[in-house]
């Protein structure tokens, strides 16, 4: 699996958003529940599901696999319609009973990322309803840990015990996906969508894709190890924002050289190059709870940072600029702060 990203060329091009060339981006949906019932931060209801669904096929997106799409968005095809994949976490029984049905009327390739410890509990699918949907060639299980433990390095964690904890975490996952399904993926979720810049080293080291909860399409300047998805619960997956979100493509901006998730002051600064082709005029960010939010330019960079700090465990920052053609360029930083508890 290609993890190299293949940056466009951005020099020569003339001011405007229409001056950048236009590609296709893969758009990642991230569920969990699909259910009436289950806790509402995490839950899809089931008609949104199947009018999210809807929405994607009136809009004429292709939906594919997840690692093929990835490593399409990652090469910057040429193609400028985008492409959809959709992943479930956890393997909650809801994805076996309500969304395998709904989406194998519409023959839709989806990805379900386990967290191996889990499965046969209560409310979650057994290795037998998992083995079931995985004989179906357009259903890709994948490694969400073994504990759906918080991955980043602790405060006050030895670099040795961290290892340990990560090595067994990760690689018992991958081993138990193996032993019961006879096959592994590359493909990795970040439980909680955590991470910091040695957690994502330990992925580059075994070759795997890494994927956040930070909203944004893939496109070629994102980063193999902090691949965003757009979350689909209820509060974000509605159908009045959805097509923004379909249709988006990633800002141009080297992904590699965000800032390591785990922050270090609060509020934290979010630097960036913005290519001279887009206008810093016509950017607009925004913060978790604060709403749109000023930046700065220090000369040729922007400086995003809230006005005021932060009392969560995890935040966002989004950007977007016009991408031409009523679209929008996204970006998303997810920034973990190690001093408030797990949850």
């Amino acid at each position: 699996m290609v993890l190299q990203r293949i940056l466009k060329p951005l020099t020569g091009l003339a001011l405007g958003c229409a001056a950048l060339p236009s590609h296709a981006d893969l758009v990642v949906l991230q569920y969990h529940h699909i259910s009436d019932s289950t806790p509402a931060a995490t839950s899809t209801s089931v008609s949104l599901f199947e009018e999210q669904m809807a929405m994607i096929a009136d809009l004429g997106l292709a939906v594919v696999p997840l690692a093929s799409g990835t490593e399409a968005a990652l090469k910057g095809d040429d193609d400028a319609a985008n492409q959809v994949a959709l992943t479930f976490d956890d393997a909650y029984d809801s994805v076996y009973h309500t969304a395998a049905p709904i989406l194998a009327a519409r023959d839709y390739p989806y990805t379900i990322f386990v967290n191996t410890d889990a499965v046969g509990g209560h409310g979650y699918m057994t290795w037998e309803q998992i083995r079931e949907l995985q004989a179906d060639d357009k259903v890709t299980i994948a490694n969400h840990s073994a504990d759906h433990g918080h991955l980043a390095r602790k405060p006050g964690e030895g670099e040795a015990q961290w290892q340990q904890r990560i090595e067994h975490s990760l690689d018992s996952a991958q081993a138990t996906l193996e032993q019961q399904l006879g096959a592994t993926t590359a493909l990795f979720a970040y439980p909680y969508g955590e991470f910091d810049r040695a957690l994502e080293g330990k992925l580059a080291d075994r070759g795997w894709f890494g994927y956040g909860q930070q909203s944004g399409p893939i496109g070629a300047t994102s980063a193999a190890t902090r691949l965003p998805r757009f979350p689909m619960a209820n509060a974000y997956g509605q159908l009045n924002s959805l097509p923004d979100k379909l249709q988006s493509q990633a800002l141009p901006v080297d992904a590699s050289q965000l800032p390591d998730g785990v922050m270090t002051d609060n509020p934290p600064v979010l630097s960036f190059e913005l290519p001279d082709a887009l206008s810093e005029g016509r950017l607009t960010c925004f913060a978790s709870g604060q709403g749109r939010i000023d930046f700065r330019t220090a000369g040729d960079r922007i400086e995003v940072q809230a006005p005021e700090a932060f009392n969560s465990r995890r935040f966002r920052y989004n950007c977007t600029h016009p991408a031409g053609d009523g679209r929008f360029y996204w970006l998303s930083q997810q920034w973990l702060d190690l001093s408030q508890p797990e949850d």
